[in-house]
């Protein structure tokens, strides 16, 4: 018996043989599948005869539409399939993951003494990066070896502009002294461009200069400069060593390698130029359980080289001036691998290739990267299967029909009762779902204790699942949780399971954690609906240890969104309040007339001084603040 819908099917049969996207959708309007395709009619008709992968059969039952986008070439399919998936995240194509954020090494070029220093998060600041590196220790490792060669300034701009005495880097030679004068812009911009060079990949320019400088100092007589000149240019060589690939010429490339292993896989990434390692950085796709690894590779590989997000940082990609490289080393082979190689020779400018060696350095090259990816795929698989076995337990002792698959953790977090804010957290059995978390800004002052703040919190969010929404900034659609982890005692725990009945929501296990005696770790107490007696785990409970790290993660996500509204509140004055005044306004009258006070003192002649303040502005402003002291 078909499992496809024939209206499905006839549709396919209707589609244009033109290249394009084509999109699978389920009974809501989600999105299930998003492929691409060079004909859409021979593409989208071939689901409908022969045999198929379980995975494409279960996507076929699911879905009840078929959409198309033609495109004017095949290349602009690929890059368009790529942000489609992106945008609606389909369960049935794979989806790229990074397993962290990626640390950078970070240059304020701006600033007339650039600074530099450990960066991590999207990187939108102004000035240069480096990286990624795999990981912060490789970042401040970096950094420490860099200081002995370019002692460059690492303290933030404040603590620069209001030195009057060199600090401790400075005594260590690890520093130039900028922020007291001790070194003029000139010599420090040249040290920094020199930086620059080296993290490009371009060290043997600085290693020549620095040798025709030590030169120089010791024909001069200068024995001393010419000292610190030689161990400048050996800790230089230190750090090239540790960085180099002893490859015979210098090469511009990257490597990757996926590898799969009972459900889980991991695509590794080596960034190569100038025949330097500059970069590593891996992720772990999602829905891959039912993929072959070459399938893997190619949808990956659209979705990654087409998002200009994903670029390597060209500051430090010297070799290549351009992205993507003009080579690319892979280890399984790619299903539409001319396909793909077309866009990538359209991104760059010049022609891009795969290449699988068999032999040579390259070679060498790509079982390096197979070995840190099975390392990592490893240590993944071990994490998963623990986080497996320790949701099994939790399900034996909260008495669950079934694992939970997906948990959500809540907390609230106040100051006095002050800008009380509310979090949610999601795990699964991958770890911390970041992408899912919530936040919620509790504006009702009557509300008088948590109890009442916690029902506030789930209201709001049962309310949204009820709606098939999300919650608040949420995707449409989100899966509902299996188990509800409350920060709080009985009396939250009752709170919501009214909200709960008042909503008619069932089939969602409800669990409060309380701390213990003192409020110590490892002697919480779990309670539940319909029992009287909280129950007590050991304190090296698996199953405890598990809780207490989904509650922590909800108590440091509210207390980070409650200080962020409370400093927020903190910088608020008279002047918010003002229509027409913003945040560009507000800060051109405090830099004039330097507080509120002053403003109001101010007549409406001189606050029209104030480049951007009208007269019937400047009235507004004198009304206003005349009425706010009153």
């Amino acid at each position: 018996m078909e499992s496809w819908s024939h209206d499905l099917k006839a549709a396919a049969e209707s589609l244009p043989e033109w290249p394009g996207v084509y999109r699978f959708l389920d009974e809501t309007g989600r999105v299930v599948y998003v492929g691409k395709a060079k004909n859409l009619k021979k593409r989208a008709s071939s689901y409908f005869s022969g045999s198929h992968a379980p995975r494409v059969m279960a996507m076929l039952r699911q879905a009840r539409k078929l959409e198309m986008t033609v495109t004017e070439t095949e290349n602009e399919a690929l890059i368009l399939e790529a942000n489609l998936i992106k945008q609606f995240k389909p369960p049935y194509n794979v989806l790229l993951k990074d397993d962290k954020s990626h640390p950078y090494l970070h240059l304020n070029v701006e600033h007339p003494f650039p600074r530099l220093s450990l960066y991590r998060g999207q990187r939108r600041e102004a000035g240069r990066f480096f990286g990624p590196y795999p990981s912060v220790h490789a970042v401040r490792d970096t950094l420490k070896w860099l200081q002995n060669v370019f002692p460059i300034r690492q303290c933030g701009n404040l603590q620069f502009s209001n030195r009057s005495r060199p600090c401790l880097q400075y005594q260590i030679k690890r520093c130039t002294g900028p922020c007291c004068g001790r070194e003029a812009k000139e010599a420090y911009a040249l040290r920094v461009e020199q930086l620059i060079l080296f993290l490009e990949g371009r060290d043997k320019t600085i290693e020549r200069d620095i040798k025709k400088a030590m030169w120089e100092a010791s024909e001069a007589l200068d024995f001393e400069a010419a000292a610190r000149l030689r161990d400048r240019l050996h800790c230089l060589k230190q750090v090239q060593d540790r960085r180099r690939l002893n490859l015979s010429r210098e090469l511009d490339l990257d490597v990757v390698v996926v590898l799969k292993q009972d459900g889980v896989a991991v695509v590794l990434f080596l960034f190569v130029r100038r025949g330097l390692l500059l970069g590593i950085r891996s992720f772990f796709p999602e829905n891959v359980a039912d993929v072959a690894v070459d399938e893997v590779m190619g949808s990956f590989m659209g979705q990654y080289y087409s998002n200009p997000f994903n670029r390597f940082e060209q500051g430090s990609g010297g070799g290549d001036t351009t992205w993507p490289p003009p080579e690319i080393l892979v280890n399984v082979d790619l299903p539409d691998a001319a396909w793909l190689a077309g866009v990538l020779t359209r991104l760059r400018g010049s022609n891009v290739h795969f290449l699988r060696p068999m032999r040579g350095e390259k070679r060498v090259l790509l079982e390096m990267g197979e070995k840190n990816a099975g390392e990592l795929l490893l240590r993944r698989i071990g994490t998963h299967n623990a986080q497996g076995r320790d949701l099994m337990q939790l399900a034996r002792v909260l008495d669950m029909d079934q694992v939970p698959e997906r948990i959500e953790a809540y907390d609230i977090s106040h100051f006095q009762d002050a800008q009380p804010s509310g979090s949610l957290v999601v795990f699964t059995v991958d770890g911390f779902q970041k992408g899912a978390y919530r936040r919620f800004a509790i504006q009702d002052e009557t509300l008088a204790d948590d109890t009442a703040r916690m029902a506030e919190v789930l209201s709001r969010r049962l309310l949204a699942l009820k709606e098939g929404q999300g919650g608040e900034g949420g995707d449409i659609a989100q899966p509902w949780p299996d188990l509800i982890l409350l920060d709080g005692g009985v009396g939250q725990l009752n709170a919501v399971l009214e909200i709960a009945l008042e909503l008619q929501v069932d089939g969602i296990v409800f669990c409060a954690i309380a701390k213990g005696p003192q409020r110590n770790a490892g002697r919480e107490r779990l309670f539940l609906p319909g029992r009287d007696e909280a129950i007590i785990l050991p304190h090296d409970s698996p199953v405890l240890m598990l809780l207490q790290k989904i509650r922590d993660e909800a108590h440091r996500f509210a207390v980070g969104f409650h200080r962020v509204r409370r400093k927020k509140e903190q910088r608020r004055s008279l002047l918010d309040d003002i229509p027409g005044i913003g945040l560009k306004k507000k800060r051109a009258l405090l830099r004039q007339f330097g507080s509120v006070r002053a403003i109001q003192e101010a007549g409406t002649e001189t606050l029209m001084t104030v480049q951007g303040i009208s007269s019937e502005l400047a009235r507004r402003i004198e009304q206003h603040l005349k009425k706010g002291t009153d």
